[in-house]
């Protein structure tokens, strides 16, 4: 299971939008080819779930600590989250009966917002190494510790 975060898709574009103003992904805003590292790097390697992001990580662990309190939130801040500046157009072409026509890549209209890297992906890719390095970091901190006592 690949834990995906807000993605800049061009869905965004085409959905049909009934809200006054024009749409957008919530939360922190990642290129699409991060998705696709991932889901590639899943597909090459023994791992049951890998969470793509930090804000995919503080949502699964929210819902598993907090659920209740997570859908409060979510009910106060959703709607306002997932719309930006600019009011929606409700005579848009949309998908929702047919396809849109025209040419469509993989990223959207939030490329400037848009993050081409996770820290978190990068993290779970390296997990040997982080580990190493938590270790290396601990005997260290412990050894300062101790020669501070003396």
């Amino acid at each position: 299971m690949v834990q995906l975060p807000a993605l800049n898709t061009p869905q965004f574009s085409w959905v049909k939008n009934r809200l006054r103003r024009k749409l957008q992904p919530m939360g922190p805003i990642f290129q699409p080819e991060v998705a696709a590292d991932a889901i590639l790097w899943a597909s090459q390697h023994d791992r049951r779930e890998i969470f793509v992001t930090g804000s995919t990580v503080k949502a699964i662990l929210a819902n598993r600590l907090a659920p209740g309190l997570l859908d409060h939130y979510l009910a106060r801040t959703a709607v306002e989250g997932q719309q930006h500046d600019g009011p929606a157009d409700p005579n848009a072409p949309n998908n929702l009966y047919q396809p849109v026509p025209g040419e469509y890549a993989a990223r959207g209209a939030f490329t400037e917002q848009a993050r081409g890297n996770s820290v978190q992906l990068w993290g779970t890719k390296h997990r040997g190494w982080v580990i190493l390095g938590a270790i290396v970091t601990g005997i260290a901190a412990s050894a300062l510790l101790q020669n501070g006592d003396d």
